[in-house]
């Protein structure tokens, strides 16, 4: 049972937040759907970024517009060490450490040994809090439980979504991105391997954070048939705003959209 903390609705649009208690710990979530849903729906899992959280801005604003154009719901969560499940201290800490690494200061983009133990671990958190996750947004009437899934994450959003989606028989295609296969990351290859789900993958070709030997390695490991990659000049943070609209259109191809908006566009 899913016992919601806060809701309010804004241009069409519901936000409900929510805690889950997964192997003892809290794990702040929100989800975003359109006012007054009653019936399922298309939903999309979207994964944030390191330093960020679950509400962070960009992500917030492409949830709404799921909602208002194609009737989707769409489920965040913070990832363990962010978010609502740290002090503000230490989200101002983690933010500098983030950006110091995504500029590239000091000559260490790339991420050190210490910093890829804490994401495994970190990973390895994430995977059943968001199957969890799923499964108590998959028991709420405006989503349901036999509507198509899809999931976005790019950079720390990809290096947990790539296990998960790989456990995750629910979810029909992904969006991934920002991210590298490294030497030696044998389990995080595997899970690349098992995904055949269609899969777009966007990446920055200035990348200080993921080379792009790494994000081209990780491309190649994806299982899937369809997969498409989508290269940009620029840097780790600078995704061209023009992508946004190539994933709203890879979700409609791959997901459909919801029938109360199918019948207004018919």
């Amino acid at each position: 049972m899913v016992t919601f903390t806060r809701e309010r609705s804004e241009a069409g649009v519901t936000e409900r937040l929510f805690d889950l208690t997964v192997a003892g710990e809290r794990v702040p979530a929100v989800i975003w759907s359109p006012e007054g849903a009653k019936t399922p729906r298309p939903l999309i899992l979207m994964g944030h970024g390191g330093s960020q959280h679950k509400k962070i801005g960009t992500l917030a604003a492409r949830a709404r517009q799921y909602a208002q154009r194609l009737g989707y719901a769409t489920l965040a969560i913070d990832a363990p060490g962010h978010g609502d499940r740290i002090s503000r201290e230490q989200a101002e800490k983690l933010a500098k450490e983030v950006g110091d690494r995504v500029r590239g200061v000091g000559g260490t983009g790339g991420p050190s040994a210490e910093m890829l133990k804490t994401m495994a671990e970190r990973t390895q958190r994430a995977v059943p809090e968001w199957k969890d996750a799923l499964d108590a947004a998959q028991s709420l009437e405006f989503v349901g439980s036999g509507g198509p899934v899809g999931y976005w994450g790019v950079s720390m959003g990809t290096a947990i979504g790539v296990p998960f989606v790989a456990s995750e028989p629910r979810i029909k295609c992904a969006v991934f991105g920002l991210a590298g296969l490294r030497p030696g990351a044998a389990a995080f290859e595997q899970a690349a391997n098992a995904i055949h789900i269609p899969v777009e993958f966007v990446f920055q070709w200035e990348d200080a954070v993921a080379p792009r030997e790494t994000g081209i390695a990780l491309f190649n490991a994806f299982g899937s048939k369809e997969k498409t990659m989508h290269i940009n000049p620029g840097a780790h943070v600078e995704i061209p705003n023009f992508e946004g609209g190539s994933w709203q259109a890879f979700y409609v191809r791959h997901l459909g959209v919801a029938k109360e908006h199918a019948r207004a566009a018919a």
